[in-house]
């Protein structure tokens, strides 16, 4: 910087005499009082040290969701992968009860709450009354964070798998699409779960085994390489602790069984496994009303019969019917597995391996980007090697 000049310097100041004065009163109050011992200049040096090197390059914010809830152990798992790993800043956002088959709803013409969480060490989190997708959509607006946008959003790691037609109704891929929707890169993860087989323990071994993916997304991210236009739908086998290697995958077109039983009644599930879906007292109570109110609404629909005048006969006889009312429940329930194309998300699970599959927004990808994809995959895969390798003790 050129030195200023002997004509500047005789410039007069633009601030009033008194006002210089005053602040320069109040400066000199807050020095530090000089220190005569050497020593404890370098004390204090030393101490200040710290505090300089958190002035450097800021870790990358990732923002997590899980349709299973804020106290889903796929969330837990996947959240203390990440902050132990400490290559970015852990942010949470998710719904405060389990919610996984509402597909990309919001929430319009109802308050959402947003309740911070203590549930996670290293990692600031909230939980909120909406969706999954509510969850992404108020955190990307900049209300709920101090921050514009994270680097990464991933939903996961969700209980069952996001494969084929269970892609339209599921939460979890409906996060990361909204995500995506807002031009920030995503990523959406599940274990394939079994009930006789898989374990809540596993969900910390499937977090493991994201994270190498997961940080070479960052890395990739950071340079601007990373793929764009999609997100990466991972799916987990069962038994992620034998997981046989990572497989590139087309989203398959398996839909399972859709059976409708007629029940007795409306009648909501037993109280017990309804308190327990729900964290808030309030939200409870406020459930429990609903429930009453539509319960008493029923009872006098049952006192008053409804009839409609169908014809008037020939001797002036008006013949009528009532309405009828029937209940039914929907159940999914798993077709066999045959001739499926052994490049596919469903067939990569089943046969022990971790699938990789690129989705756009519109739950396909074109063909223009599966070499892409399948590029970034092996570099992913090789660059984490590479540094196991290295990272190795010498024998």
């Amino acid at each position: 910087m050129a030195a200023s000049s002997g004509d500047d310097s005789r410039r007069p100041n633009p601030l009033p005499t008194a006002l210089v004065s005053n602040l320069q009163s109040v400066l000199a109050a807050r020095r530090p009082p000089p220190t005569e011992d050497a020593s404890v200049a370098a004390a204090a040096a030393e101490t200040s040290a710290p505090a300089a090197a958190d002035d450097g390059p800021a870790k990358p914010v990732v923002l997590l969701t899980c349709a299973g809830g804020i106290q889903s152990p796929g969330l837990a798992a996947l959240v203390d992968a990440l902050v132990k790993g400490g290559r970015c800043d852990v942010h949470v956002c998710a719904p405060e009860s389990d919610k996984p088959v509402c597909g990309h709803s919001i929430t319009i013409r109802e308050t959402v709450s947003a309740t911070s969480s203590v549930d996670f060490t290293g990692a600031k989190a909230f939980e909120i009354s909406g969706t999954p997708v509510d969850c992404i959509s108020l955190s990307l607006s900049g209300r709920l964070f101090a921050w514009s946008a994270p680097a990464l959003v991933i939903s996961g790691i969700n209980a069952g798998p996001n494969c084929g037609y269970e892609m339209f109704h599921s939460s979890a891929i409906a996060a990361a699409r909204e995500a995506l929707m807002y031009g920030v890169p995503s990523i959406a993860i599940s274990l394939n779960w079994k009930n006789d087989e898989t374990k809540d323990s596993d969900f910390k071994d499937a977090a493991g085994l994201c994270l190498p993916l997961i940080h070479a997304a960052l890395a990739d991210i950071e340079k601007g390489t990373f793929l764009s236009g999609c997100l990466l739908n991972i799916g987990v086998p069962s038994s992620p602790s034998a997981n046989k290697g990572f497989k590139l995958t087309k989203q398959s077109i398996y839909s399972p069984a859709q059976s409708w039983q007629a029940v007795s009644s409306s009648r909501p599930a037993p109280a017990a496994h309804f308190m327990g879906m729900h964290q808030s007292l309030g939200i409870q109570l406020a459930q429990l009303g609903k429930d009453a109110s539509a319960a008493g609404a029923a009872r006098r629909g049952n006192l008053r019969k409804t009839v409609e005048v169908e014809s008037v006969a020939a001797a002036g006889k008006q013949e009528t019917r009532e309405a009828v009312k029937k209940f039914f429940r929907a159940e999914f329930t798993e077709k066999l597995h045959e001739g499926l194309d052994e490049d596919i998300d469903l067939r990569a699970l089943e046969n022990g391996f971790t699938s990789v599959t690129p989705l756009n927004v519109h739950g396909r990808v074109e063909p223009e980007l599966e070499t892409p994809a399948s590029d970034w995959l092996s570099s992913a895969l090789t660059v984490d090697k590479e540094k196991d390798a290295s990272e190795a003790p010498a024998t």
